[in-house]
């Protein structure tokens, strides 16, 4: 039995934002409205666990309301032909959601906390708001399962070693400029075909990129007729 080729899909805020999904760099968006370090670092958390905790509370409550989109659904529809692994530096669930079976979360998940004291104790409380003074069972405050700012990736060596198995890596809605997530792309075979959806203009040099300017909802549509050809 011939096995599938490997397909690695690098994605970012750009796949959600179609979904509705505030992000932090765009116009109007998170960071033009709080500043990141109060709400998305280690030193934040320490300052004022209040205020982040509301933060992502919001954010928990936010990602209720939404649903996948057709970039989601499409990725999500291509296990059917090929073994695909989902990097994603979203936190939010919508490659669950849209049937995407293997995924790993660089940044976390925005549908779970753990204690502040045992990063292995997580819990899954899907889109609930955290009480200020909730308690892990460890006796600890609970905190948002993210990797904040000013913390280390713990699953960006596992990314780093998939990226270095893909046929064909794909990097939707991410500009490339938030490390180390974006020097994944240096892992990548040399033989491995390499696309790149996003509707801005993205600048990347050293390696052979085929740039699809579009949405992620449209440009996953023209990925599948690339890929048929």
């Amino acid at each position: 039995m011939k096995s599938l080729k490997k397909i690695v899909a690098l994605t970012g805020a750009g796949i959600s934002a179609e979904s509705g999904i505030t992000t932090f760099r765009d116009s109007g968006g998170l960071w033009e409205q709080y500043d990141v370090m109060e709400v998305a670092s280690i030193d934040g958390w320490h300052k004022n666990p209040q205020l982040v905790q509301r933060f992502y509370n919001d954010r928990r409550k936010q990602l209720g309301e939404v649903e996948p989109n057709d970039a989601h659904l499409i990725l999500a529809e291509l296990e059917k032909n090929f073994d695909v692994t989902v990097v994603t530096q979203n936190v939010d669930n919508l490659h669950e959601r849209a049937g995407s079976t293997k995924i790993i979360h660089l940044h976390g998940e925005l549908t779970k906390v753990r204690s502040s004291i045992d990063p292995s104790l997580i819990i899954d409380i899907g889109h609930r708001p955290v009480a200020c003074d909730e308690k892990a069972p460890d006796g600890s405050q609970l905190r948002p399962h993210i990797v904040w700012f000013g913390e280390a990736v713990p699953l960006i060596e596992t990314a780093a070693n998939v990226v270095a198995e893909a046929d064909i890596l794909l990097i939707i809605g991410t500009s490339l400029n938030v490390y180390p997530a974006a020097g994944l792309v240096e892992y990548a075979n040399r033989k491995a075909s390499i696309f790149l959806i996003d509707p801005n203009e993205v600048t990347y040099s050293g390696r052979n990129i085929t740039m699809i300017r579009e949405k992620a909802t449209i440009g996953m549509k023209k990925l599948i007729e690339l890929l048929i050809q």
